[in-house]
């Protein structure tokens, strides 16, 4: 037989509360790990979908900062997002 519990609304709106609270700073924590990674050539070719003579134009352009361990070269996430934004173009509307 189930049992039935009766919850006052106040208490189901502060439950509501705390998980959005838990939500927002789920999500806080997420973009602080994904600014944190490091891509490598690939990941972002794939990410970006463009070339790879695209991104070593990018480099020698100086537009995107990068690091690099022998040949293989690692771009950090908050880097690549903060070139985007600086050449982001507002909308004609």
């Amino acid at each position: 037989m189930e049992q039935i519990y009766i919850i006052p609304q106040n208490e189901i709106q502060q439950l509501f509360q705390k998980l959005e609270e838990l939500q927002t700073t789920l999500k806080q924590q997420e973009q602080q790990q994904l600014n944190k990674r490091w891509l490598d050539n690939e990941q972002l070719i794939a990410l970006l979908k463009v070339s790879k003579r695209t991104l070593q134009n990018w480099r020698d352009c100086g537009y995107i900062s990068f690091s690099q361990i022998g040949h293989k070269i690692y771009y950090q996430y908050s880097e690549v997002e903060a070139m985007l934004q600086s050449r982001k173009n507002p909308s004609f509307r």
